[in-house]
């Protein structure tokens, strides 16, 4: 007989502690890898890549990503825990390793509650989150001054050369600007500015990626379609698509496609025969079509719209923009582009006129702030360099890491580092509830591994907002000595690990595919 469909594959099924327990091993091992490297007293982990060749990193999502188990069922624990690491970097650009330190300690904690029911735990953890939460954001101090430096410094392993360097780019672009990285062509690493602008829209499928360790879409001085009506078949393009081919082009397409038509578009790029990308139009609500009009304004399209008496059967090459640079990540999409210097100031100033006129609708008026801001932005691109391969490949994952947590640091403000906001808000809130109760005993853990890391003993009798500077071994007032934690990314690495945990607990069978020397015993 012959096994050719999936559910043919021979399964291990297990159940109840036998689970469990091997599930917990899973999580618990690839714990120990990634939270060595917590803190400023971290260690860095060295693993072999798929070529065999050592690789060095302080990276926790990196770590997390290097470790696959032999046993089945301990790599889906391992594999959950991934998850939450990945929501997190996902959410915030940041907390990967806290988040997978803050997983292992909860379902530690909650595996010692053997009286209480499950369902019970799970409403209790969620309980006391939403109160985290309400704490954390009470305590968050808006970021502001020599602050966005320290964030910047501490997200990159506490390198104040680096932080500098970064925390100048989001000085220059502002928080509604875009800050990207790239290599640098020599070995410093510096800021450049260039004009460009950030859409919120993702990619629409994983095919069109072109960089699969970033997982990222990037295009080089791509044309622009910009259609608001449904391109139904590749025929309405065709004459579009003919002149980029022949003229070896990036083709940025925005707008809503049919299935069949981007299932084409994407076998082509696949193939070779096409550079190309597909994003949704950006915008929401009512002011959608302003954003739209927005955007064709600043590379120089046409925006096709069958609504308004456009046809499509009439596009044509005349109606396409052009940016330097397209980017397109999970979440958005960068062009940088020479901004057009006719109208403007104009556009600007009408856009203003909107927002003070329309002061008691908050929504409108924020709508038409988020364009204001898409017209005046800029991007700053970091060019990192380096002495060696290894050493950029260490340095561009710091980077990557410190532009995100700068930028949630500027979104929803700083509270105490090292783990003290947690730790903190363990103390302060008050419960008798046992599920809260798990949850406010975990979220200790950070602050805990760091000591650890550092070969500190724990210590709780300090004033609110002061830990262990593990550096001298000293207690200090964290915010002043610069030791910061971005709120965004403080919760959500406790939400992720939450999130995992309690579905790991409602599990009591686990079902996974047999190893061929198993099968065969």
């Amino acid at each position: 007989m012959e096994y050719n469909h999936p559910s043919d594959i021979v399964k291990d099924v297990n159940f109840g502690d036998n689970a469990k327990s091997r599930i917990i091993a899973g999580v618990e091992k690839l714990a120990s890898a990634v939270k060595s490297t917590l803190g400023a007293s971290g260690k860095c982990v060295i693993y072999e890549d798929a070529r065999g060749n050592p690789v060095i990193t302080k990276d926790g999502v990196t770590v997390a990503e290097s470790v696959v188990l032999y046993d089945p069922v301990e790599n889906m624990g391992a594999t959950l825990i991934k998850e939450a690491a990945k929501n997190t970097v996902r959410d915030a650009g940041d907390g990967t390793t806290t988040a997978t330190v803050l997983a292992e300690s909860l379902l530690k904690e909650i595996l010692k509650e053997t009286k209480t029911s499950t369902r019970d735990l799970k409403a209790g953890v969620y309980s006391c989150l939403a109160k985290i939460n309400k704490y954390l954001e009470e305590k968050a101090i808006k970021v502001e001054g020599d602050m966005l430096e320290a964030v910047s410094s501490i997200s990159c392993n506490n390198d104040k050369e680096l932080g500098k360097i970064i925390a100048e780019a989001w000085s220059e672009v502002g928080k509604d600007g875009v800050v990207l990285m790239e290599e640098s062509p020599t070995e410093q690493t510096y800021v450049e500015l260039v004009d460009g602008v950030q859409l919120d829209v993702g990619l629409s499928s994983p095919h069109f990626v072109t960089d699969k360790d970033k997982q990222i879409c990037e295009l080089d001085n791509p044309l622009i379609l910009v259609v608001t009506s449904e391109i139904p078949n590749i025929r309405k393009i065709q004459r579009i698509l003919e002149h980029v081919i022949k003229n070896k082009k990036a083709l940025l397409i925005v707008a809503p496609v049919d299935q069949q038509v981007k299932a084409a578009l994407m076998m082509n790029k696949v193939k070779g025969n096409i550079k190309v990308n597909i994003v949704d139009l950006p915008g929401f609500g009512p002011t959608k079509q302003d954003t739209v009009d927005d955007l064709a304004f600043l590379v120089g399209a046409k925006v096709i719209n069958e609504e308004l008496g456009d046809d499509l059967d009439l596009i044509d090459i005349d109606c396409l923009g052009q940016a330097n640079t397209a980017i397109t990540d999970s979440r958005n999409t960068v062009l940088t582009i020479d901004m057009p210097e006719e109208d403007l100031d104009e556009r600007i100033k009408s856009i203003k006129k909107i927002i003070k006129k329309e002061e008691k609708n908050l929504f409108i008026q924020k709508k038409h702030q988020q364009r204001l801001a898409m017209l005046s932005g800029s991007v700053g691109i970091i060019k990192v360099g380096a002495n060696s391969k290894v050493e950029l490949k260490e340095k561009k994952d710091r980077v990557e890491d410190a532009i995100y947590a700068t930028k949630a640091a500027l979104k929803e403000g700083i509270i105490p580092g090292g783990g003290i906001g947690l730790l903190n808000a363990s103390q302060k809130i008050s419960t008798d509830d046992v599920g809260e109760s798990v949850l406010l005993k975990a979220i200790k853990a950070p602050y805990t591994t760091i000591l650890d890391n550092a070969g500190i003993d724990f210590n709780t009798e300090l004033e609110e907002g002061c830990g262990i500077n593990v550096v001298d071994g000293k207690p200090v007032n964290m915010i002043e000595a610069g030791i910061i934690d971005p709120v965004l990314v403080t919760k959500s690495a406790l939400k992720n690990a939450v999130s995992v945990v309690t579905t790991i607990i409602s599990a009591d069978c686990v079902i996974s595919n047999m190893r061929l020397d198993e099968s065969s015993k």
